[in-house]
């Protein structure tokens, strides 16, 4: 087929306009890849200590629409890729390591100088090792704790440097700095110990930070169950919510930070042997499974 000239031209235009934008990402810092997966989409009126349904639910669709206009808005990036320059995956981590009838427990919003020692007892006495999603401010503010927690084998995870629920609505350069100085508030309490997910706080995940989160080495991470203990239902209400019909390798939503977890406390020392006794055992969260 022939080419005309105009065709030509066009083409060359096109062309430029392609090579000034790939400059312009790598100028602003902004990763070159993103997930394929929707982020969440949280009602407004969310409270701040709070959490929403994890990504891949009903309002997934909405998300991935969002996200990709919100980050096409803020200069982020186009979906497509499935992992990060680091090989870490991009999609949002919900299940249990291991086959078969693993549970990954996880721990968010601390440390906090009450209960995540009584949290860290209970893991103990059950032979349970969880992820403690910490906040870099409290980290910061209690190192002496995340040392505990990283001394009896839990794994890291990097909750934000504030944990800001309105993160996924602020540009991308705000949400790196969330995310890369939560991480190295944390690190910076226990050097050498990797720092291997990252939460976004609420659940308020975009495909940027997932992309910066997996660039720099932590897998994004979500739940599958959540008995919204940070809202002190109830004992009772807690223990029906997690053990109720468990999806197959669920990764379980806890909190040690963020108010009184009393209740926390009293259902994590029901629920673990609990979980032993219908032959559960206990995992991390999958960090290369897609």
């Amino acid at each position: 087929m022939r080419i005309t000239t105009s065709s030509a031209r066009r083409r060359r235009a096109g062309y430029v306009t392609a090579a000034a934008l790939v400059g312009l990402l790598a100028a602003v810092g902004t990763p070159a890849y993103a997930a394929t997966d929707g982020s969440v989409v949280r009602t407004p009126d969310a409270p701040p200590s709070g959490h929403s349904a994890p990504a891949g639910t009903a309002g997934a669709a909405r998300g991935t629409a969002h996200g990709a206009a919100q980050g096409t808005a803020h200069g982020g990036v186009a979906q497509g890729a499935a992992h990060g320059a680091s090989g870490v995956p991009l999609g949002i981590s919900r299940l249990a390591q291991g086959a078969g009838r693993q549970v990954a427990i996880t721990i968010d919003d601390g440390p906090d100088p009450r209960w995540t020692p009584q949290v860290l007892e209970t893991l103990r006495k059950n032979h349970v090792k969880a992820t403690f999603c910490m906040i870099g401010t409290k980290a910061q503010k209690y190192p002496e704790l995340v040392r505990a927690v990283a001394a009896d084998g839990h794994q890291l995870c990097d909750h934000s440097v504030d944990h800001d629920v309105t993160m996924d609505h602020k540009p991308v350069a705000y949400q790196r700095q969330q995310i890369l100085d939560g991480k190295a508030m944390i690190e910076k309490a226990v050097p050498g110990v990797p720092v291997t997910y990252y939460r976004a706080p609420g659940g308020a995940f975009t495909p940027d930070s997932r992309a910066i989160a997996a660039a720099s080495g932590m897998r994004p991470l979500g739940w599958s169950v959540d008995p919204q203990d940070w809202s002190r239902p109830g004992l009772k209400a807690i223990l029906s919510a997690v053990e109720g019909k468990l999806p197959q390798q669920p990764t379980v939503l806890f909190h040690d930070g963020g108010g009184d977890r009393s209740e926390t406390v009293a259902a994590l020392k029901e629920y673990l042997p609990w979980l032993t006794e219908q032959g559960y055992g206990f995992s991390f969260p999958a960090r290369t499974a897609p």
